[in-house]
């Protein structure tokens, strides 16, 4: 997705994002998209913290405030690659990296089938595994993918269909 930047002067022409309004309505399914792609809650906020800052920031530079969820939705998933990316470096040293355990009330709330889904799905390449949880979970579209992703649409709708193949590989299912 492009983000349209503009200079100082047309920004005060322009009318601002309202963040406050946006993180009101959307901060916690982005947190969950977050948690979804890091595995653990307190770095989900702190990604969907960081983008939200960082999009209140820039606010002005906005073209198309209209844009701006769109905006957000890629800052969080470049923030938990970069998250993802940290980690990979720092356990490629250390001990291999371990899925983190969920607390025993979770255990007990989710179901045998969700926690096999949530496995399998963590099994997956990065692509497929975002592409995947942007549409079945934050059930966006295939162009609001491809925005999220900066990637075209048939090539959003393609990691799709690839990743549910893999997914139901992976889940032992017949096509």
């Amino acid at each position: 997705m492009e983000v349209e930047l503009v200079t100082q002067g047309e920004a005060l022409t322009r009318e601002r994002v309202d963040v406050a309004a946006i993180f009101a309505e959307h901060q916690v399914g982005l947190v969950r998209l977050a948690l979804i792609m890091v595995g653990d809650q307190a770095t989900a906020e702190d990604v969907v913290q960081d983008a939200f800052a960082r999009t209140h920031a820039g606010r002005a530079r906005l073209r198309d405030p209209g844009r701006a969820l769109g905006y957000v939705r890629s800052a969080v998933l470049n923030g938990c690659r970069s998250v993802l990316r940290r980690r990979a470096t720092v356990f490629r040293r250390a001990v291999p990296y371990e899925p983190p355990v969920w607390s025993a009330e979770s255990a007990v709330m989710l179901s045998e089938d969700r926690r096999a889904v949530l496995a399998a799905l963590q099994g997956l390449p990065r692509r497929q595994r975002e592409a995947l949880t942007l549409r079945y979970y934050l059930d966006l579209t295939d162009q609001e993918i491809a925005e999220s992703m900066r990637i075209g649409a048939s090539t959003a709708r393609s990691t799709i269909a690839r990743g549910l193949a893999a997914l139901g590989r992976a889940l032992g299912e017949d096509s």
